[in-house]
C-alpha cells in the first residue's frame, strides 16, 4: 500500500532535511552501505546490519534518500533516516550509540534555525568574513556536522557564524594572584582596562552562561569580576569558538563547553601545554620556507588558575601581517560549499584556477612535513586561500596548532597518513569535487597528480599508484564512542592512480 503523508513537510522543513541528510548519507555510504548493481538512474545500496536496500540520488551531496519496502521505494525524511542509520548500526556494530541519534536530530533542527536566521540576515559585505559564515552543511562527511549541544536555540542563534553572527565579547578581571598564562597575550589588554590587582580576560558569552552555575563562588569571593564588555563586535568564524575583531586584526580562541562534530569544544590543559612547541615548529618552518604561504601563529594563552580550562582564551595572528598586498583570504571550506562572490564557481578558465591553488596549498604542506618534520592539519577549515583582484588564487594561509603533530613525535607513517587525509582527501578532495560540479567537464585529477609529482618525497610514487587513500569513519568513530583525535581510518578508491575510474564526490 502506498504510504499517504497527512502532515506534508513545507519547503523550509525539506531544505533543513535535505541540508541534514546529506553528509549523514555520504558518512552512511563511505563506511557502511555496500554497492548493489542495478539498473537506473539512481545508485543502490545495501545495508549488511539490516539488509535492507537504500537508493539516493548521486552527487558529492547525495539527496532524496529512499528504502525498498512492501515491494516499492520509499521517502525518507531526515528523522526517518537517522532511524534508519540508527537500527543499521546497532545490528552493525552490536552498540547502542549513546547520544548519536540525538545529536543527528539535534543538527537538523539546528540547520532549520539557521535557515530561518539566515533569511532575516544581513551577511557581511567582506568576502573573508563571508566565507567563514557560509557553512550550513559543515563538514560533508560528519553524521551531526550543525550539533549544537542539545540547547534551546536562543541560547546560541546570537553567537552562530552561520546566521552573521556579530556580538561583543564580556570583560572579565582575574585576580592578578590567579592569572595563568603563557606566550605574547598582550592583545589581551588592549581590549579594556582592569582595576588595579586585576589582569583583563575576555570570555565569549555562550561559554560564560554555560558556566554560570560553577563561576559564582570566584564571583562572590571577587577572584573574579564584571567589567562590561568590549567596545566593537566579533564575528564568529566557521570554527564557532574562535572569533575575529577585524578593527584589531585578531583572532581569539576560547573554550566552549558543547560538542561540535567530535569533540567537546574546549581548550584542554595538555593542548595548552604543548602549544608553544607545536605552534613554534609550525612558525619557525613556515619562516623558513618563506612567502607567499604564512602560517597564522597562536601567540599565547590567558586563563584563571581555578577554571583552567574553561575560561582559557588564546590569541591568533591577525591576517594583514601576512597578506600579500591587495590578495583577499577566503575560507577554503566556504570555497567547497559555495557562498556569493565565490571564485570557485565564477572562474574563467577553471584549469588554471586549479593549476594556481594546488600550486599555493600544496608545496608548503609537504615541505613542512619532509623538511621540518610538522604535519599542519590541512583540512578545509584551518586553510585560508588568498586571491587576487581577479579571483586567481595567490597564497595560502594555514592556522591551528592544536591539530599540528610533530613527525618526532608521532613517526613519519603516521604522520604521512594523517597529512594524505587532510590535505588530500578532506581538503583538495572536496575542493576536487567542487569544483568539477561548477565546471562540468573539467577533470582536476592530473593536474593535481602533476602537482605532488614535482615534490620529491619518497612517498610520493607510492600515493599515486595506491589503490586507495585513507577515509576518516566519522561515522563509527562516534557511534562506538572513539575519542574523538582517535583518527580511524578505512580506504577509498585514489582518484590519482593514473588510468582509474573515478567515481563521484560523495566517495571523497
Amino acid at each position: 500500500m502506498e504510504r499517504v503523508d497527512l502532515n506534508p513537510p513545507t519547503d523550509a522543513a525539506r531544505r533543513a532535511d535535505a541540508y541534514a541528510s546529506a553528509p549523514l548519507l555520504n558518512c552512511l555510504l563511505r563506511e557502511v552501505a555496500r554497492p548493489v548493481p542495478e539498473r537506473g538512474d539512481r545508485p543502490v545500496y545495501r545495508l549488511p546490519g539490516t539488509g535492507r536496500l537504500l537508493r539516493v540520488r548521486p552527487g558529492r551531496r547525495p539527496a532524496e534518500p529512499e528504502v525498498r519496502a512492501d515491494g516499492a521505494w520509499q521517502p525518507l525524511s531526515h528523522a526517518e533516516l537517522v532511524k534508519l542509520v540508527a537500527e543499521e548500526l546497532r545490528a552493525h556494530t552490536g552498540l547502542p550509540g549513546d547520544d548519536l541519534p540525538a545529536e543527528m536530530l539535534d543538527s537538523r533542527d539546528t540547520v532549520a534555525a539557521l535557515l530561518a536566521a539566515r533569511a532575516r540576515a544581513v551577511a557581511p559585505e567582506d568576502p573573508y568574513l563571508r566565507s567563514e559564515q557560509s557553512l550550513i552543511t559543515g563538514h560533508p562527511h560528519h553524521p551531526a556536522p550543525k550539533a549544537r549541544g542539545g540547547g534551546p536555540v536562543a541560547a546560541w542563534l546570537p553567537y552562530a557564524p552561520e546566521a552573521h553572527a556579530r556580538f561583543p565579547l564580556v570583560l572579565l578581571g582575574v585576580r592578578e594572584d590567579q592569572v595563568a598564562e603563557e606566550g605574547d597575550t598582550r592583545a589581551l589588554d588592549a581590549l579594556g582596562t582592569a582595576p588595579p590587582g586585576y589582569r583583563l580576560l575576555p570570555a565569549h558569552p555562550w561559554q560564560l552562561d554555560l558556566l554560570a552555575p560553577g563561576l559564582a563562588p570566584a564571583f562572590a569571593d571577587r577572584r573574579l569580576i564584571r567589567l562590561g564588555t568590549t567596545e566593537s563586535a566579533v564575528r564568529p568564524t566557521a570554527a564557532v569558538r574562535t572569533v575575529y575583531e577585524p578593527g584589531r586584526d585578531l583572532f581569539l580562541k576560547f573554550s566552549l563547553d558543547v560538542r561540535i562534530t567530535n569533540d567537546i569544544r574546549r581548550l584542554w590543559r595538555h593542548d595548552l601545554q604543548r602549544l608553544d612547541r607545536s605552534d613554534t615548529a609550525a612558525r619557525e618552518a613556515f619562516a623558513a620556507m618563506g612567502p607567499p604561504a604564512a602560517w597564522l601563529s597562536d601567540r599565547g594563552y590567558r586563563t584563571a588558575a581555578f577554571a583552567f580550562e574553561e575560561l582559557a582564551v588564546l590569541v591568533r595572528d591577525g591576517l594583514r601581517g601576512h597578506l600579500l598586498p591587495g590578495a583577499t583570504p577566503l575560507l577554503a571550506a566556504g570555497l567547497a560549499e559555495g557562498f556569493d562572490g565565490s571564485p570557485l564557481a565564477a572562474a574563467p578558465d577553471p584549469d588554471a584556477w586549479w593549476a594556481a591553488y594546488l600550486r599555493q596549498v600544496v608545496p608548503p604542506a609537504l615541505r613542512a612535513f619532509d623538511e621540518y618534520g610538522v604535519v599542519v592539519e590541512a583540512h578545509l577549515q584551518n586553510t585560508l586561500v588568498a586571491v587576487d583582484a581577479a579571483g586567481m588564487p595567490v597564497q595560502a594561509l594555514f592556522r591551528d596548532a592544536e591539530g599540528v603533530k610533530l613527525l618526532s613525535d608521532v613517526g613519519r607513517e603516521a604522520g604521512w597518513e594523517r597529512l594524505v587525509y587532510c590535505l588530500l582527501v578532506n581538503h583538495l578532495g572536496e575542493i576536487a569535487a567542487a569544483l568539477a560540479e561548477a565546471h562540468p567537464g573539467l577533470d582536476p585529477w592530473p593536474a593535481l597528480r602533476a602537482e605532488l609529482s614535482r615534490h620529491p618525497l619518497p612517498e610520493i610514487p607510492a600515493l599515486l599508484a595506491a589503490p586507495a587513500l585513507p577515509g576518516k569513519t566519522n561515522l563509527l568513530l562516534r557511534w562506538t564512542g572513539a575519542d574523538g583525535a582517535d583518527a580511524r581510518y578505512l580506504p577509498l578508491p585514489n582518484p590519482l592512480r593514473a588510468g582509474d575510474a573515478v567515481r563521484g564526490g560523495r566517495d571523497r
